[in-house]
């Protein structure tokens, strides 16, 4: 989009505010507004900032940082202002230090690397469709949401569903700004949704997570209830994923497609996938960045613990949907990766170990077909099918030794996502929970 179209815009749509916006290490949007008068300066000369005090950005002596607006990425934001008062927009950014050079710490920018070296490697574009499960919870008199999910239907049922007229209102804010929604359905849990937005370029993508979530939690704040991406708000019941679905194109042409092979997948779809199963061990901690990620990724409840990959089983970690033996559509569902993680951040990696995989020309293992959840440990191991780390203390101890996530984030961003974690760790360590004190404090 040109300066002209945003400008253009803004005087039809009566904008009188825009928010420059970025995200910090672990996905949150951060913003600064500007009244309508500032606009130009700040696409023809940035917007400065103090970055001291952003989670994982520069220390307090080399603070100066500047936003370059992406305009490609500008869009009305249907919940603020009104006709009367004039709208407020938005505009997603790349943060840059004062000599101009890209700040090595922005997720965005870390993506970017990666994508430029798959066009390195040949590729014109790394492919995602990512696909966002919620739970729409209650609120108490205070407004605080709690554990109350907001109805009681199940998959795809109509009868018990409250929730269609808010996932209609949450669709037609999020295609408003410029978001193509496939399909926003009830999941299998009460009160669980999923909503799915059209394939496309990882950035794009990357830039859509973060707008979706923040659209569908302000549309349920007009309905009274909260949105939680959460990946295990409620015990007992199926938890919220973020399956992705994956493809390599060359020249806007999907190279995946191989008609000679059963799955219908070509070589480099087959070494793709090889590389990200040799590595997701190390990347989970990014990937599923939470304690709480855990308590989804436990057999039993539809969640992919097992390294493996297949096309008609869901218990696999990677799937090939059935859709994939047409050419435009062949592609890959890495299915543990959940909503709280840093968009920009997964897609690099998840990109940077396919990667691997097709430049080390590796070799998938064979494909698994039968419903792994019901395999005892010793047929998983003769199969030679191992499991995801069971927790984020496990998952940050592969982290802290993987040479491609080092290489991927970088020396800053890797030392400062490390020690975030490893804090966060400790202090799950040494938290007493409801569980303990209802298991033993009477008993012992």
């Amino acid at each position: 989009m040109k300066k002209s179209e945003v400008f253009a815009i803004c005087k039809e749509k009566n904008v009188r505010f825009v928010h420059f916006q970025f995200c910090d290490l672990f996905g949150f949007v951060k913003s600064i507004t500007m009244p309508i008068t500032k606009l130009e300066g700040a696409i023809d000369n940035n917007v400065w900032f103090d970055g001291s005090s952003i989670e994982g950005f520069t220390r307090i002596y080399e603070s100066d940082m500047y936003l370059k607006p992406d305009l490609k990425t500008f869009a009305i934001v249907p919940w603020e202002g009104s006709e009367q008062e004039g709208k407020v927009a938005r505009i997603i950014c790349d943060v840059y230090l004062p000599d101009g050079k890209p700040f090595e710490g922005d997720p965005r920018y870390i993506l970017k690397k990666q994508l430029e070296r798959a066009k390195k490697m040949g590729f014109s574009d790394y492919f995602v469709g990512p696909e966002l499960e919620f739970f729409l919870l209650e609120k108490d008199e205070d407004g605080e949401a709690i554990l109350k999910p907001h109805d009681k239907a199940g998959y795809f049922e109509y009868a018990m569903d409250k929730a269609g007229p808010i996932r209609i209102a949450m669709s037609e804010v999020v295609s408003q700004m410029g978001i193509d929604v496939e399909a926003i359905h009830h999941e299998v849990a009460e009160g669980q949704h999923e909503i799915d937005f059209k394939y496309s370029d990882a950035l794009t993508q990357a830039d859509s997570v973060l707008t979706v979530k923040m659209a569908l939690k302000a549309v349920a704040n007009q309905f009274g209830l909260h949105a939680t991406f959460m990946p295990k708000p409620i015990s007992g019941i199926n938890g919220s994923g973020m399956h992705v679905h994956q493809s390599l194109a060359k020249n806007g042409e999907n190279i995946f497609f191989d008609d000679k092979n059963k799955y219908n997948l070509s070589e480099t779809a087959m070494q793709f996938i090889a590389g990200q199963l040799k590595s997701i061990k190390e990347i989970v901690a990014i990937t599923n960045p939470l304690v709480n990620s855990y308590k989804r990724l436990v057999a039993g409840y539809e969640a992919p613990v097992y390294v493996a990959w297949g096309q008609t089983n869901r218990s696999a970690l990677i799937r090939i949907p059935k859709s994939s033996h047409q050419k435009a559509a062949a592609r890959c569902e890495l299915r543990c990766p959940d909503s709280s993680a840093n968009p920009y951040l997964a897609f690099a990696l998840m990109l940077a170990a396919g990667l691997d995989g097709v430049e080390k020309k590796m070799k998938a293992p064979d494909p698994v077909e039968e419903n792994i959840f019901e395999f005892t440990d010793k047929k998983a191991k003769r199969m030679r099918i191992s499991t995801l780390p069971a927790s984020l203390i496990e998952a940050v101890s592969k982290f802290e030794k993987s040479d491609l996530v080092k290489s991927v984030l970088g020396k800053h961003t890797f030392e400062k996502y490390l020690e975030a974690k490893q804090k966060e760790v400790d202090s799950f360590r040494i938290h007493v929970s409801d569980w303990e004190i209802e298991s033993y404090l009477d008993i012992y």
